[in-house]
C-alpha cells in the first residue's frame, strides 16, 4: 500500500468512520502512538505509524501487509 492509499483510508475513516476499506480491515489503537505491536500467534512486528492531517485532527496510520490491516491512532 502506497502513502497515498493510507491517506485517503485515514480520510474516509476520520470523516465517516469506516471499519473496512474494501478488504482492508481498519482499527483504532490507543491514542498517541506512533508504533503498534502486531501479534499474530505467537510472533510480534512492529508497525511504523505516519502521520496524517485530516480536517484539522492529528492522524497516526500504518499497514500491516500480513494481517491486511490498517492502524490508526488519534493524536
Amino acid at each position: 500500500m502506497d502513502e497515498k492509499q493510507l491517506s485517503s483510508i485515514v480520510e474516509q475513516y476520520s470523516r465517516n468512520g469506516i471499519e473496512l476499506a474494501g478488504e482492508i480491515k481498519i482499527t483504532r489503537i490507543p491514542d498517541w502512538k506512533s508504533v503498534f505491536i502486531e501479534n499474530i500467534g505467537e510472533a510480534g512486528r512492529a508497525i511504523f505509524m505516519t502521520e496524517y492531517k485530516v480536517d484539522g485532527k492529528t492522524y497516526w496510520a500504518g499497514f500491516s501487509t500480513r494481517s491486511q490491516t490498517v492502524y490508526v491512532s488519534w493524536r
